[in-house]
This record gives C-alpha cells, structure tokens and sequence, in this order.
C-alpha cells in the first residue's frame, strides 16, 4: 500500500511540473515571404486586429500591414492591406524592428546598415489613421543615427525608457527619453544601463519585455548551421520592472526548431498583450520566410508559467487582505473597550452619554448608520439627576482615523493603509452594576500597495454584543462577541495590464479583558490582559481585465489569536469648571495566529500556486496618550492619539475622537457636519420648556457656489 501512494505521489507531482512547465505549442505558420522577402520584426495593434511584418528584400526596406478576421490568429482570415515599400525605403535599407507609440499616430522601425554602407538608425514616420500604415506620411519622417549593428528595439509602457538590441556587443542597452517614444535627443554613447552578458556563437536577433516589466525574452539565431546552441529564446528575470540592469537570466531556455524542420534562422518576438499573453509570435528568415504562431501554457509561458507569487505586488496584494481583515477584528474591538474604559474612568458620573457628536456622511450606508441610533442628548427631555438612572439606555459613539505603513519585503511590495470609521453604540446599566450593550461599526480601509498603482479598497459592517462586569471592588472582565460583513474592491495594476475583482468575506470574533485598579489619590493604575479571538473567511473571486492574465483565488480561512498585557494609568484634575482626566496606556500584542495559505491558479488553463505563510506570527507594540474633559455645564470631550509598532518594519497611527453637550438646565445642543463636497453643517437646540418642547435648527453649506442655508423651529407636546 505505501509502494502505491509513493508511486501516486510520483505521477501526481510529475503532472503538476509538466502542467507549469509545459512547452509552447505551435498552431500556425503564415508566409510572408512574397511580402517582405527575408522578415525580421513583427508586432500587432492593440486589439489584434492588424499584423505589421518588417523585412527587406536585398537593400530594399519594406513593411507589410495584414488585416485578420480572428484577432490574433494566422491560421485564416488573413488579408494584405499594403506592402509599403517606397516610403520605408527611401529611408531604410534593411528593417530589423517596428513599434508604434502609445495612441499608434507614429510608427518607429528600426534599421540596421546594409552592405553598401548605409547608417543604422531608427526612423519615425506620421500616420494619418492611428495603426493604419497605408495612411503614413511620405514627409516630416525623422531619423536617429544609431551604431553597432542594431536588430530589436523596445519601450517600457509609458514610452519613458527604450531599449536596443545590439549585435555587434551582444549587449542590450537603455536610454531615458525627455519625450516619450521620441529618441531624437538621446546621447547613443551615453546609455543609462547596459546588459553586457548576452553571450554565445550567435545572432541576437530580436527580444521582447512582459508587459509589467518582469520578464524579458531575448531570441538568438544560429550563426552557422552545425551550432550545437540553435534557435533559442532566454529569459530573464528583472527585480525592477524595465530596469535591464536587475536582469538575471533564467536557467532553462526554449529551442524553437526540431530536427525535421530543417534550416532555421528566426528573429523578431512578440505577444497578444491584449488578450493576456497567451499567444507568442517569432520569425523564421532562413529557408522558410514564415510567421510562426504558437500558444502558450500560461501568460509569457515560453520557459515557463509566470508565478505570480515571485511578483511582489501579487505578494502584497494577498497580504493586505489577510493582514487588514485580522486587523479589523482589533478596530472593531478597540472603540468598544475604549467605552469599557470610559465608563471605568467616570463610573460615578451622573451622565454616562459620552462622544455624543452626530455625524452626517454622503455615504448612504455611513449615513444610514449614524443615524440607526439617535443620541440621547436629542430625544431625552429628561434632566440630568445626581444619581444614576438604573434601567435607562447611555448612547455613545466614537469616530476613527488611522494611517500606517507596512515595509517593503524581500517577498512583497510595501503598503500604505489608511483607515477610517465610525462605530455608534447603546448600552444600560442593571441593578447588579453590570454594564451590556451593543455597537455598530463602519469602517473603510485604503491599502496602497507597491508604486505601480495596486490597490484595495476594504469596507466592513461590523455588530458587536459587550458586557463588563465587576468581579470584586476594583475588578472588571470585558467581554464582547461580534460578526463582521466585508466587502473587497482590487485593482491590481502591472504596468499596461490592469485587472480589478470583488471579493466578499465574512468574520466572526470575540474579545475577553480582565483588568483590576489600583488607587492612589486620583492617580488609578490599571493593569489588564486580554485575549482576541477570530474567524475569517474570504470566498473566491476571479480577475477580471487581463484575459488570460486573470488569476483565480479560492477561498481563504484566516484564524486570529492574539494575546496582550498592558496597563492603563490615569489622573483625575479639578480645573475651575470641571475635571480633566489624562490617560496613558502601554501593551504588548503577542499575535500567535496560525499562518494562512492562498490558493489561485490563471483562470484561463488552471496552473495554479500556493502562497503560504501568509501573515505568521508576529508582535507589536501599542502606546496611545489622551484624555478626558467633562464640564461642569455638561460639555464633554475625548480624544487619544494611538501608535502601533511593529516589531517588524510595520506601524500604523490612530486618532480616536468625540464630545458631547448635554445641558442642565433641559438644554441640548448638537452640531452635525456633511461629509460631501459642500461641507454642509447643521446646529440643533433643543429645550424642554414647562413640558413643551422647543427645537430650533440652522443648516449652512460652507462650500456651496449656491447660497444654501436656513432655519427651522418645531414646538412640541405630550398629551
């Protein structure tokens, strides 16, 4: 039986390697030697649509142009649109490339000199139809004198960077333009980077980048026919997307001839960019004068498939929406231990309504949110009494703002996250001086990740149940349970191949705190230890944008256990109109969670990977510093400063504010700001006069071009 499962084990592993490193298949060969003569360049536009094919015939330069019905496909459907030879060779003896700008107004072709002297030089001719070669104009072609025998040129996406290809050093060298695709004002001696190891008894006769600038393929053909090195494409690796000087060449290489095929000499390389790479395209100029059509295994899959977990933005990307979801647990649980702590701080306090600031967002669900529970300062008629109101409900509420930065990694991409949120809670007081409640949380995450434009955007609606009870005189255990709802948006941007998806997780989380005080005076020190605890489940989601590029992610389970000990310290200072509490607070998080794993595979032939590890134990560091005001007058205040440091190379900082007025003489006040554009701002005053309610409101738009403000007054009464 063991003999079975290792020979199992065997075949399975040897069709996993064979399905990743399956070879390019050939599909298709198109002639084109009645066109062009001997091909050296080929290229499409960007949908497919339309095949250009440079090449020469003795000293005579020429391009082809050929319109398919199957974008893409050589195998039928393929039509001449024009041979242009006269413009081309007026200029050029012998094309070896050809390239359009960005929006295809231009098209670059790439000579090298002939055997009667003439230049190597990269000429620009403009066309009047964008991609349209028959519309090229016969004046206003410009010209760059080049040298060393140059046979393939390229530009990184935005035009910014180009790259030649020469024979005669076996080098590929790299210029920064001033004008994207315009080399005319470029110093050919002064290369701002080299790659010097192109090495072997051939011909360098074209190369290619991916289009986020990661893989480079360079295509060598045989110098002699009896070369035991024949054909064959390399890759390499950049760490740097389009910087040659970070290439490192792969270990294994792709020989495009077979022994039956006879004679091959091939040059120029190309993908379908726009249909995800899942195409590849190279020339035979020997005995055959073809374009030879082959699909691939996987995006760029010449050498192998493309594994998205050596991208460190992929990396990133995966991280960041495991790191920010366990971290939601302890945003979400923060503002409730923080009103734990409140009503810790002023449990003698007549009024246990704090933070009691309305807020108005034109987020619909923010805003609908904020006003799920009105506070007590707007619908209470009831005064404030010296002793606590045993049975009624407190209202509170507590506003987020937080910033952070994780580290670049050997592994991944470094990320900015930026948070924001607001959670609005209730809770009462029974007779046995426990305190329970509920809260509601809406909570928004940007993550940056990497400099290519990668992102995510994390929304989370978050219930959580609370109760803290005493356990002796000065001891109190917090505990709350809550449910989570996440809503996911990426974009993951690799240069010109961008790719956006949803994703949808659900989480499930519980906290336990236990904290005793210890009193000096007004000095209080309040040790504690907690335990957070969580479940959190991402479901699968694909790509979209990028064709064969679209990866597929499975569903992913990421399990939190974090442990803390810290210690909260804080004063209570009479001032001439109330008392001023400042608080210190200092913990150490131990998160011992277990590491989680992300399974995705290339929607389009199911080669898949595994990125494990994600997110392994780590520890920080929390410090925060604030304080409370209350009034004499009712007017209260809140407001912390909070650092997380990791013991890595992550931090994040957090402000945490609110305030409430509540007056004693029937009075409440309340101020509201609209999170829109306009800045709209609103102020109630409310009176209970003789049990006749008198409410008075005023709205004014800051920033409106359009006066926009008013006033209201409601007269109230119970019968």
């Amino acid at each position: 039986m063991n003999i079975i499962k290792i020979i199992f084990v065997i075949i399975i592993s040897f069709c996993i390697n064979l399905k990743v490193y399956a070879e390019p298949v050939h599909k298709n060969d198109y002639d084109v030697v009645g066109q062009v003569g001997i091909p050296t360049g080929v290229i499409f536009n960007p949908s497919g649509t339309k095949m250009y094919v440079t090449g020469f015939n003795g000293n005579s330069g020429r391009v082809a142009q050929y319109s398919l019905s199957v974008p893409y496909s050589t195998s039928s459907g393929v039509s001449l649109d024009a041979n242009i030879i006269t413009e081309i060779a007026a200029v050029l003896k012998r094309p070896q490339d050809i390239k359009f700008n960005s929006d295809g107004s231009k098209v670059l072709v790439l000579s090298t000199k002939s055997i009667d002297g003439d230049k190597d030089s990269i000429a620009i001719w403009s066309l009047g139809t964008p991609y349209d070669i028959t519309t090229i104009s016969s004046t206003g072609v410009s010209e760059k004198i080049l040298s060393n025998d140059p046979r393939g040129f390229d530009f990184n996406t935005d035009g910014t960077k180009m790259f030649i290809l020469l024979a005669t050093t076996n080098q590929i060298e790299q210029f920064d333009l001033t004008t994207p695709y315009d080399p005319s004002d470029i110093d050919i001696t002064l290369p701002k980077a080299t790659l010097s190891n192109l090495k072997g008894d051939s011909y360098h006769q074209g190369f290619g980048f991916s289009s986020d600038g990661y893989k480079m393929f360079v295509i060598k053909a045989d110098r002699n026919t009896d070369d035991t090195e024949l054909n064959i494409i390399e890759e390499y690796d950049l760490t740097t997307p389009f910087e040659i000087a970070t290439a490192s060449k792969n270990e294994k290489t792709y020989n495009t001839q077979t022994a039956s095929e006879g004679n091959m000499r091939i040059a120029g390389i190309t993908f379908n960019f726009s249909q995800g790479a899942n195409k590849f395209y190279h020339l035979d100029f020997d005995d055959n004068k073809l374009v030879r059509e082959y699909d691939l295994p996987c995006a760029y899959g010449i050498i192998s498939c493309m594994n998205p977990t050596s991208n460190k933005d992929d990396v990133g990307s995966v991280e960041a929406q495991s790191e920010v979801s366990k971290k939601l647990i302890q945003h979400t649980t923060y503002p409730v231990l923080n009103r734990m702590e409140w009503l810790r701080r002023n449990k003698d306090s007549s009024n246990l309504t704090n933070q009691n600031i309305k807020f108005q967002f034109s987020n619909e669900i923010l805003a609908s949110l904020s006003n799920l529970i009105t506070p007590s300062s707007l619908t209470s008629n009831n005064t404030s009494t010296a002793e606590p109101q045993f049975g009624n409900w407190s209202y509170w509420s507590e506003g987020t703002v937080s910033v952070g930065k994780v580290g670049d990694t050997g592994a991944s991409s470094a990320k900015n996250i930026n948070s924001s949120a607001i959670t609005i809670g209730a809770d009462r007081r029974n007779d046995k001086n426990r305190m329970f409640g509920f809260a509601f949380r809406f909570g928004s995450d940007d993550i940056d990740v990497g400099n290519l434009g990668s992102a995510l955007d994390m929304n989370a609606l978050s219930l959580t149940v609370y109760e803290t009870r005493p356990k002796g005189k000065n001891m109190f255990m917090d505990s709350l349970i809550g449910i989570s709802a996440i809503n996911t948006n990426l974009l993951n941007n690799s240069g010109s191949i961008s790719t956006d998806g949803e994703r949808e997780g659900k989480q499930i989380f519980a906290s336990i705190k236990f904290r005793e005080t210890f009193t000096k005076e007004k000095l209080n020190i309040t040790p504690n230890i907690k335990l957070d605890l969580g479940f959190t489940s991402l479901s699968d989601y694909t790509e979209t944008g990028a064709e064969g590029l679209n990866l597929k992610f499975n569903r992913q389970d990421t399990g939190t256990v974090i442990t803390s000990i810290g210690s909260v310290i804080d004063n209570a200072i009479n001032i001439d109109n109330g008392i001023i509490k400042p608080n210190i607070q200092l913990e150490y998080n131990a998160d011992i969670s277990p590491s989680s794993k992300q399974e995705f595979e290339y929607a389009s032939n199911g080669t898949s990977y595994i990125l494990e590890n994600i997110n392994s134990s780590t520890h920080n560091y929390r410090g925060s510093f604030g304080f409370d005001l209350i009034t004499d007058n009712g007017f209260s205040l809140m407001t912390s400063y909070e650092r997380n440091q990791s013991k890595g190379n992550g931090h994040s900082d957090n402000i945490y504010f609110g305030g409430s007025y509540i007056s004693k003489r029937n009075e409440t006040y309340a101020f509201s700001l609209d999170g829109s554009e306009t800045f709209n701002t609103k102020l109630n005053y409310k009176r209970d006069l003789n049990g006749i309610g008198i409410k008075v409101s005023s709205n004014y738009s800051l920033m409106s071009e359009i006066p926009d403000y008013g006033a209201t007054i409601e007269v109230s009464n119970k019968f």
